[in-house]
């Protein structure tokens, strides 16, 4: 794999060295989520907050919830706390988060929705967001690396077109086979407003960053390719093109298969594992062309025990001989004892330990 030149102040943090394909003895780790209701720290503050995306643009509480984690379990790395919906709440939709229901939005229901959307005011919007990420630039301990992100276009049209969550992706599916042109234009608009949104969390401060594909699985091949992977090329392109040197994340989630496609096509420098994907295949297959992430599922560390440390050592055993680092097949879920992801670091900290496990 080629690397690039190590020339930043950032070169010899694990989590870059890693992300640019190197192999180390002991691989870099943080968590999707590790920021959030598992720790009672997080409830405490969230409570003092109005509201969830208020809690995302106030950088008073966004830095303070994305350093939690790292001063209690000392992460290699910190993703920036807030959403992906703020892209659409930044491009003017509605977007209102519900207590014990999650996010809604006032959803788009014809191509003429479209025109309501309105990528002038982007940045002016984003902000705050941007605010946190340069004050946790400046915040974080020297060795952990700020990770910025966004969510994939797909992704955040099915929650533009839907209204929120979704079982079945109805709306989404509705508006791709049926009026294929509105949703490239959705699409289209999304790609342009990430990658702005990506370029100047970079610019702030962010050292890589991720790009959250949740729902990528849905589709078959062919719709797969086009809602999803090509939209991520354009992506990584762009980013690769004007910030070089940034590392790029991908997590396609169930792309089962596909992965191997987006290892060879998408240009990014890792791919995010979800729990699904075999760990021999990714070894084999994904990992000679670049670094893995992931992939524990969030459930083993809920239950915690012997049963979460067989499964963390099989994915040391299998992805530690290539560039790789430590994480879960998707987020840390609210019931995740706090003690568990203590002993999950002790256990990845003393990796190899003395003649392996």
């Amino acid at each position: 794999m080629t690397q690039a030149p190590e020339t930043s102040r950032n070169a010899e943090k694990t989590m870059l060295r890693a992300l640019r394909g190197e192999t180390l003895a002991r691989p870099p780790v943080w968590l999707m989520r590790q920021a959030g209701r598992y720790l009672p720290e997080y409830r405490e503050l969230r409570a003092r907050a109005e509201g969830f995306l208020d809690l995302c643009y106030t950088p008073d509480y966004a830095v303070e919830v994305t350093l939690q984690p790292i001063r209690r379990y000392g992460f290699d790395a910190a993703i920036l706390f807030s959403d992906i919906l703020v892209v659409p709440h930044a491009l003017g939709q509605k977007v209102w988060f519900e207590e014990g229901v999650g996010p809604r939005l006032e959803a788009l229901e014809e191509a003429s929705d479209l025109d309501r959307l309105d990528p002038a005011a982007l940045h002016e919007r984003l902000a705050p967001v941007y605010r946190t990420v340069a004050r946790l630039s400046r915040e974080l301990p020297a060795e952990t690396t700020l990770i910025g992100f966004a969510g994939a276009p797909w992704t955040v049209a099915s929650y533009m077109l839907e209204g929120g969550s979704s079982k079945d992706f109805a709306a989404g599916k509705r508006w791709a086979y049926g009026d294929p042109e509105a949703m490239q234009r959705l699409i289209d608009l999304l790609v342009a407003a990430t990658g702005d949104y990506l370029i100047a969390q970079i610019d702030a401060g962010a050292e890589a960053v991720q790009i959250f594909d949740s729902w990528a699985g849905v589709w078959p091949e062919a719709q797969l390719r086009r809602w999803c992977l090509e939209p991520a090329k354009a992506l990584v392109k762009r980013l690769k093109a004007e910030r070089p040197g940034v590392p790029v994340i991908l997590f396609p989630r169930g792309a089962g298969l596909l992965y191997q496609t987006y290892a060879a096509e998408s240009g990014a420098d890792a791919l995010g594992l979800d729990t699904t994907v075999p760990l021999g295949w990714a070894r084999e297959v994904l990992q000679p062309k670049v670094c893995v992430q992931g992939n524990l599922d969030p459930l083993a560390l809920v239950a915690g025990g012997e049963s979460q440390r067989a499964a963390v050592e099989t994915i040391l055993r299998e992805l530690s001989g290539g560039p790789f680092v430590f994480n879960l097949g998707h987020g840390i879920v609210p019931q995740t004892p706090p003690e568990h992801v203590a002993q999950l670091m002790e256990q990845i900290r003393a990796w190899p330990g003395a003649g392996g496990w």
